[in-house]
């Protein structure tokens, strides 16, 4: 089954859907940082009103900082079970129907947060919003990418990295104004509230026609092309579906179109294989490039070189971030997704080394500038680049099973960085502060590892 149309951009409210699958994507950068801002007035450390109650709940919840990276890292364990089961709920209740569950997810566990008064509910509440994180980023590349113009699919593809940052922006900002005792219930409140506006406007959502072109209803399928694309349709019912075959030759010919491909299957099936493995290696690359060792110590790798500043150069990489997500909107479908990628690893690798040289070095400036040149060029194509290749290399009956199995690895190796990197550091360094740059040789040699495996395996 084939859809023909020669649609250029969305109709407004096309645009609108865009924005509503958006959101998870938000929630999912707003909870990375959530509680960043909120960890000091969150676990007592800098009030002296002996946890008072302020409308029936504590001003704060003593925690030490063990306490504290337990409840922080539930998020990361949330997101990975949410992803697990990610292609059984897309497959299950389609792409707005499992969006709507993340909502439903991030919008209790928001909840739960905000009226927690001790760490147990805190822990679940988090676990909750992870889970939502977790379903909701796999299902956004994948929605975004099915109701999308082919001709501008890349530059909305890349609007899922650009939402995660933009999340990641407004709650570091929220915590400057709200890192109080008597208020910083407001930011897992404010997340709260926007899940479950998402979650009750789903009902005047469309549903992918991908999905809906899959599972056989046409007449629906035209409605919802007409609501985004603004156009009318040919679709020849004799034809396989609405995308180009994905694989040369005759790869993926005995499969069903129709038929969701599990993960067990998804394993198992050869013609599958080079599609998991790009999407594995895109993911591996992400995040074993060590943005987040980056955005999550940034301070503790500036502290000794630059005591004064380290605080402002953090705030500095987090605006660098934002700002370096807008140029892969205008760039991808002109420069590639593979050229993209390329420039930003040689970036990547470049900076690295610096940053390694001028720690060891005592170049303080060298190492500040080098830590935000190699978020500028994580930010152009490392960031976004993954999430737009998903659905452009997965068959689409198996893009939910791979989108799964894909992210599930990236929240695995998200997990395992941020464990490992200042103990590694620490090892390598043998206590020596003149060492401490060593550990970016390492990030540097298995990055490049990964992007060489990738490149040869992408075709872009």
């Amino acid at each position: 089954m084939a859809v023909e149309h020669d649609a250029h951009s969305l109709t407004k409210y096309g645009w609108i859907v865009c924005l509503w699958v958006l959101t998870v994507s938000f929630q999912y950068g707003y909870h990375t940082s959530a509680l960043n801002q909120l960890q000091a007035v969150l676990t007592c450390k800098v009030t002296n009103e002996n946890y008072p109650l302020h409308y029936g709940l504590p001003t704060c919840i003593p925690m030490s900082d063990t306490t504290f990276s337990v409840v922080t890292s539930m998020f990361t364990v949330g997101g990975l079970c949410g992803s697990i089961f990610a292609n059984v709920a897309m497959d299950r209740w389609g792409r707005k129907g499992a969006t709507r569950a993340s909502a439903g997810l991030t919008a209790a566990g928001a909840a739960l947060t905000g009226l927690s008064a001790s760490v147990s509910p805190l822990i679940v509440g988090r676990f909750l919003v992870g889970a939502g994180a977790g379903l909701g980023i796999c299902i956004s590349p994948i929605y975004l990418s099915e109701i999308a113009p082919s001709k501008i699919k890349g530059n909305i593809g890349v609007l899922t990295q650009m939402a995660i940052v933009v999340g990641i922006m407004v709650t570091q900002l929220m915590g400057f104004r709200f890192a109080t005792p008597r208020e910083w219930r407001v930011v897992p409140f404010a997340s709260s509230a926007l899940s479950i506006l998402q979650f009750l406007i789903a009902p005047l959502m469309i549903e992918s026609p991908s999905y809906l072109q899959r599972h056989g209803m046409i007449e629906q399928q035209k409605a919802a092309i007409r609501s985004i694309w603004g156009i009318q349709h040919r679709i020849d019912l004799e034809e396989h579906d609405g995308q180009e075959p994905l694989l040369s030759g005759s790869e993926g010919a005995q499969i069903d179109h129709r038929a969701s491909v599990t993960v067990p299957r998804l394993l198992s099936t050869p013609e599958l294989r080079r599609p998991l493995l790009i999407i594995t290696f895109a993911m591996l690359s992400q995040q074993i490039s060590g943005i987040n060792a980056v955005l999550y110590y940034s301070n503790d790798i500036l502290s000794k070189s630059l005591p004064e500043f380290a605080a402002y150069v953090s705030l500095a990489i987090t605006i660098v971030n934002f700002l370096m997500t807008f140029p892969p909107i205008f760039l991808i479908e002109r420069v590639g997704r593979k050229q993209l990628l390329q420039l930003s690893v040689g970036g990547a690798l470049i900076s690295h080394l610096a940053v390694g040289y001028g720690l060891d070095s005592g170049f303080a400036t060298l190492s500040s500038i080098a830590i935000t040149t190699f978020v500028m060029s994580f930010a152009i194509g490392l960031g976004p680049v993954p999430f737009v290749i998903i659905p452009e290399v997965a068959p689409i009956y198996a893009s939910s099973a791979i989108s799964s199995l894909g992210l599930s690895l990236n929240w695995i190796i998200n997990f395992i960085v941020g464990l490992i990197f200042l103990p590694l550091r620490n090892l390598l360094a043998s206590g020596d502060p003149t060492k401490e740059g060593r550990v970016f040789y390492v990030f540097a040699v298995v990055l490049l590892s990964s992007t060489f495996i990738l490149s040869r395996l992408y075709r872009g």
